[in-house]
């Protein structure tokens, strides 16, 4: 595991990496994870390694969160996907595929419309593909509790990280997560914001590369049966006993569906 900033239209971008340690040989496609909002590539800690054994990863924080610099307004997920195209551009990359999480998964949905000739393959998982009812809740509360002087959205957001962390998942991952939500602050966001605007019924039947649609039991187990509905010839893949943290809980077993897939002939 190692740590590196690289330049992208909104400034610098961090990154964590993970190689084989078979002196650096790769067996399979280089590998690129794009968490969701408001977290960072921190989330993918437990996983690199493990997914890294055949193959190089990376997993830059999006833009505004975690380490890496954040925009100067908001951006679109086309914008957000620009940005580490930016990236994949700088490591001259020939071939990748791509593994997104949430809100990073509908990234790399358009990253995989944006690069059709470079992205191989790719595995969304927790797709947030929003109906008109949900999108106007969202309007109507948005994505983060506004500070309190008292602190009490400090409260607020502890609850909500607890209740959404599924099974496996310590307190003190609870806390880490908190950690980043409240260090990406309104960048973070952000990111939300987009995934709620973005046009999944008009993009994602554009997403032509072999596709893999993972649904762990969360807030999108829903908008994952969408996801497969609109995105031709998707695999599906259901994991009831897991939550929104399975990156954390379960990444031997992601990891597995994933390199199964990503391995196929």
């Amino acid at each position: 595991m190692r740590r590196a900033y690289f330049e992208c239209r909104f400034g610098q971008l961090h990154v964590r990496t993970a190689f084989p340690t078979s002196g650096g040989f790769d067996e399979h496609t280089t590998l690129l994870c794009l968490h969701q909002s408001p977290r960072s590539g921190r989330v993918f800690e437990k996983f690199l390694p493990v997914i890294a054994r055949d193959r190089s990863v990376y997993a830059p924080d999006i833009p505004g969160h975690g380490e890496s610099d954040a925009p100067p307004h908001k951006p679109s997920i086309a914008e957000y996907a620009a940005a580490i195209a930016d990236f994949v551009d700088a490591m001259r990359f020939r071939q990748i595929d791509l593994l997104g999480h949430q809100s990073g998964a509908l990234i790399a949905a358009e990253l995989g419309i944006l690069r059709a000739e470079q992205v191989r393959r790719v595995v969304l998982v927790s797709v947030p593909v929003f109906n008109a009812e949900e999108r106007e809740a969202f309007n109507g509360k948005g994505s983060q509790a506004l500070p309190a002087e008292d602190g009490a959205h400090l409260l607020r957001e502890w609850q909500r990280q607890v209740q959404a962390r599924g099974a496996g998942v310590t307190l003190e991952e609870c806390t880490a997560a908190l950690a980043e939500r409240l260090q990406s602050g309104a960048a973070g966001a952000w990111g939300t914001g987009a995934a709620h605007h973005y046009a999944a019924n008009e993009r994602l039947p554009l997403l032509r590369q072999p596709t893999l649609i993972v649904r762990p039991k969360d807030e999108f187990w829903d908008a994952g049966q969408r996801a497969r509905h609109l995105v031709r010839g998707a695999r599906l893949i259901d994991l009831p006993e897991h939550g929104s943290s399975v990156f954390a809980a379960a990444p031997d077993l992601i990891a597995r569906h994933a390199r199964e897939f990503l391995n196929a002939s």
